[in-house]
Formats: structure tokens, C-alpha cells, sequence
């Protein structure tokens, strides 16, 4: 039996397991991930990612790993009923404010596939496959990870071991182990059922002709049938039927009933090859505590929603981005171990947001009435196809009660990633200033001029960067496109302190609050304390 130590066990190596330990290794951390399947899943899964998770790969250093596999949108998303008309046009196009391309599509197949190479590239990283977890031990001060060695029946179907065939001890344990968690059940913890379910044939097919597909991705909102048709990546197309009241499952799940539905779109084995066919039971749902202990869940253990918006692996790649940097500073001995409790109080929050925004896509989409539809049809038309009239308004996706700053407007808001200039040479901001904290000054001096000694030595010992940013002066970054100039202006603020997962802790009205912004921000890591007052409330 083999037993070693790490800083952190990771248990799954989808997506969001293997960007989670991406993310430690650039930290230093040692760490292991343990994966049930001897080899890697190779057929699609999610296909989406918005212009946030393409910074996310950026700050892994995969930029152009993942853009060399990706399809970026060049027109809008699209909804029209059954007679063709518009119902919802969404502009897809052009750059993000995070300095990517609005929207993604990709092959999860390929993804995992440049994660998994990046992770075994790492000195301080293991991959292990193979190996299904079938106990955890959590102790005082290390938690021990008992796996078997998976045994293969039959393509697509493992045997789950019985006897312990290697343990993993380390301090703490990440479950990113998908909706049937094996960590979030050694946790305890509830999950909140929102009720709302559906069920849809997914169908991933690779067409052999040269259609083209305009626009690329869109909605049939026909009552008849729901339809989406989008991208699956370079390359592939993507169908997903609903199910109809009184369908068998079992019967729509086959691939006679795949290229029956296919046929309707003119799609046959003369121009198109089957990828893969699956049935999905549409959920909506989280967990209620995604910390316990010296156990983490992430991604698809921690919540799952309906892909209407296309964010089920962009959260769980978010809820890795806050929990790394988090995780890091506790490994490291200079944050207490109540840092962790702000990823679920952070995180929850937003992700409901996603989740609520998903659910009510799916209501307008989900209709097989036709009176119903009809009146849904009208009042989108009504409304020219716009979003803002005539979708269902959702709140602004925030982070919860966590390291934020309260009665500040920005805080827990997405930093965005403008474009500046460093020695004459265009860079992202990210690139500009490392992947850790920012302290942004809206000033053409040098931030070493505008901060004192203690303020820098702070700075230095929370490993945050201070820099300045302005379109003429002696600034340390160049707004040479002005985009950072108007985003200041518009939220009448002159600094920002923007965190290691690019959300914002806090802002202030002028450069001079920008000691006190700082103070709070130390305060909160070195003090546990749940939120901190903006500089200057009561």
C-alpha cells in the first residue's frame, strides 16, 4: 500500500479539478489529484466559457493552449419561435471587458486534455488515475484519503473497489468529484433544490459537409419541440432536445432517435458523424456549506444549474479561483484557517445568481403551451428582441458577505482588464501587474510617490502590487485606449483594490483614501473579521 503527504488532495480531474490544482502549483503548493477513471472521459461535455474564465486561463498561463482550441463567437445568440422571428438577440461579438472574447465554445475533450498536460507538467503536481476514493479520515491536523484501484468492465463502466489500495494524507481535501460528490457526503452538508427539472437528449455531432452556421449558436423556442442548436467547439455542433411529456427516456436516449431529431435538421450520416448522445436531467441546486473542516467541494459538488446561460463550468472555474488564493494564504501560515469560511459566503451568493438567472432562461424557453407561447412570442417581439426589455431582470452578480468591503458600490464586482501600455508594449492588465492583488490608482505619478513607506511595507507583506494608471504623465501604466480613464470617471472613484481572483474588494473616492482602503483589506486577512466599513463610514 503507498502513502504519501501533500498540502492538498484534490479528488477529480475535470476541468475545474485540474484547474484548481493548476492554480496551487503556481503557488508552490504540493499537491495531488486522484481520479476515479483510468483514462481521461474523451467525449463533450461543456462547451461554453465567457470572457472571466478566459482570464481565468490566462492568469494559468494558458492562453494560448486554450485559444488554439476554441471557437470565439463572431455574431449574437438568438432566439426565434416557430415561425422564424426573433425573439432575443444577444451581441456575442468582439472583446469582453475581461480582455477575452465574449463567448467560447470548445470540446471539453481538448480542454482537459491541455489542463491535464499543464498539471503534469508541474514539479509539485500529481496526477493519479485510476484510483476511486472510498474513504476520507479527517483529523485534527491532516486528513487521510484511502483509494482502490479501479477496475474497467466494460468501456464507459468502472467497478468500484472494495479494498484500499493506496491513502493520501494532506491538510486539506478539495472534492471537484461531480454532482454525486463522494466529499461533499463525507461533509454532511444539505443541498438547496430549487424543483426545477427537465429533461433534455443532448446530441454532439461532427459535421463532414462545409454548411455554414449562421448565426452560430441560437434557441428554437417552439413549443412543438425546444431546440437548442450551438457550437461544439471547432469543428462540432452541438443539438439539445427537450423531452416531451410522455416520451420514454430510454427510448429519446438512443441513436435512432438521435438522428431521427437530427434528420429534422437536415442532418444525416452523409454529412455528419454521431459524437455522442446522452440524456441530462436539467437541475437547478447548491450546497448549502461548500466548507467543512478540512474539507472543500467545487464546481458540479457544490451546485448545478440548467445550461441555459452557459455557466455551469464557468462557476465551478470561478469557485476555484476564490478558493486557491484563499487556501493559499492559510497553507502559508499568514491567514487563519477562517479565511475558508468567506469561500462559501462569497461564492453561494454569486452562484445563485447564475443559477436564478439560468432558471428563468429555461422558463421562457421551456414553454409547450402554444396559447402560452404565443404570448411570450408577442411580448418579446413587442420588445424588439432586446435583453433588457425583455428578459426577466436578475440582480447584479455580486460576491457575498466575505473580503469586501461594506456600503462600497463595487465591491465583490469583477475587476475588469483594460488594456495599458508598459515600455511602449501594449499588455493586459494582468499581465502588466502579476496575478496577485492590485492596488489601481487613477494617477499620472508614480504609485511609489503617492503612498508612504508603512503603506508600501503593508503592500509588500500582503504581496499586493501598487501601481498607477493614467493617459499622460509619469504614471506607472499608460491608458492609451482610455478605457481605464472612463471606467474610473464613471464610477467616480480614483482607486481600487482589486483581489487575487480579480474581484474587488473596495474602492475609494480619491488616491489619498487609498492608505485606509489598504488598512481594511489588512484587517480582513490578518483579523477573520466578516466585512470591514468603506474608508470614511461610520
Amino acid at each position: 500500500m503507498q502513502n504519501s503527504h501533500h498540502d492538498v488532495v484534490i479528488v477529480g480531474a475535470g476541468p475545474v479539478g485540474l484547474a484548481t490544482a493548476r492554480m496551487l502549483g503556481q503557488l508552490g503548493h504540493d499537491v495531488v489529484v486522484v481520479e476515479r477513471w483510468p483514462e481521461a472521459y474523451p467525449l463533450p461535455r461543456a462547451v461554453h466559457f465567457d470572457d472571466e474564465i478566459g482570464r481565468v486561463f490566462q492568469s494559468m498561463d494558458l492562453a494560448d493552449e486554450v485559444t488554439a482550441i476554441t471557437e470565439p463567437v463572431p455574431d449574437f445568440y438568438e432566439w426565434r419561435n416557430a415561425a422564424g422571428e426573433a425573439l432575443l438577440r444577444i451581441d456575442w461579438s468582439g472583446t469582453g471587458p475581461n480582455g477575452w472574447p465574449t463567448a467560447n465554445f470548445f470540446s471539453q475533450p481538448q480542454l482537459e486534455q491541455v489542463l491535464a498536460r499543464a498539471v503534469e507538467s508541474m514539479p509539485t503536481v500529481q496526477l493519479v488515475r485510476g484510483a476511486d476514493v472510498i474513504d476520507i479520515e479527517e483529523h485534527q491536523d491532516r486528513v487521510v484519503v484511502s483509494a482502490g484501484d479501479t477496475r474497467v468492465a466494460k468501456p464507459g463502466q468502472v467497478v468500484s473497489p472494495t479494498q484500499v489500495a493506496r491513502t493520501f494524507t494532506a491538510r486539506y481535501v478539495i472534492g471537484c468529484d461531480g454532482a454525486n460528490s463522494f466529499v461533499r457526503s463525507r461533509m454532511g452538508v444539505a443541498m438547496e433544490d430549487q424543483g426545477f427539472f427537465f429533461d433534455w437528449l443532448i446530441v454532439d455531432t461532427i459535421p463532414t459537409d462545409d454548411k455554414q452556421w449562421l448565426p452560430m449558436n441560437w434557441q428554437l423556442c417552439d413549443p412543438v419541440r425546444p431546440t437548442t442548436i450551438v457550437s461544439g467547439g471547432p469543428g462540432r455542433r452541438r443539438w439539445e432536445f427537450m423531452r416531451l411529456p410522455g416520451e420514454d427516456p430510454a427510448d429519446l436516449g438512443t441513436s435512432e432517435t438521435a438522428w431521427k431529431l437530427l434528420g429534422g435538421w437536415g442532418r444525416t450520416e452523409e454529412n455528419t458523424r454521431l459524437e455522442r448522445h446522452a440524456m441530462y436531467t436539467f437541475a437547478a441546486r447548491w450546497a448549502e456549506s461548500w466548507v467543512k473542516g478540512r474539507l472543500a467541494i467545487a464546481g458540479d459538488a457544490a451546485h448545478q444549474m440548467p445550461p441555459f446561460a452557459g455557466q455551469g463550468m464557468c462557476s465551478g472555474l470561478r469557485d476555484a479561483a476564490n478558493l486557491t488564493w484563499k487556501l493559499d494564504r492559510v497553507l502559508r501560515g499568514v491567514a487563519e484557517p477562517a479565511l475558508l469560511d468567506t469561500y462559501t459566503s462569497e461564492r453561494s451568493l454569486h452562484l445563485q445568481h447564475a443559477i436564478a438567472m439560468s432558471v428563468e432562461l429555461g422558463k421562457v424557453i421551456c414553454v409547450l403551451d402554444p396559447e402560452q407561447a404565443a404570448q411570450r412570442d408577442a411580448r418579446m417581439i413587442a420588445g424588439g428582441a432586446d435583453p433588457a426589455k425583455v428578459l426577466p431582470v436578475a440582480a447584479r452578480p455580486v460576491l457575498g458577505n466575505g473580503v469586501v468591503l461594506a456600503d462600497c458600490a463595487l465591491s465583490g464586482t469583477l475587476a475588469p482588464q483594460f488594456a495599458v501600455e508598459v515600455d511602449r508594449s501594449p499588455q493586459l492588465l494582468d499581465i502588466a501587474t502579476g496575478n496577485g492583488a492590485v492596488l489601481l490608482l487613477a494617477s499620472d505619478q508614480p504609485a511609489g510617490q503617492l503612498l508612504s513607506a508603512s503603506v508600501q511595507q503593508t503592500l509588500a507583506e500582503l504581496d499586493i502590487i501598487a501601481t498607477s494608471v493614467a493617459a499622460n504623465g509619469n504614471s506607472d501604466l499608460r491608458d492609451f485606449t482610455g478605457e481605464w480613464g472612463r471606467w474610473f470617471d464613471a464610477n467616480s472613484v480614483a482607486a481600487v483594490l482589486i483581489r487575487p481572483d480579480h474581484y474587488i474588494f473596495g474602492t475609494t473616492p480619491g488616491v489619498a483614501g487609498a492608505p485606509e482602503l489598504v488598512a481594511g483589506y489588512t484587517a480582513r486577512m490578518r483579523n477573520g473579521v466578516a466585512t470591514v466599513p468603506a474608508p470614511g463610514a461610520a
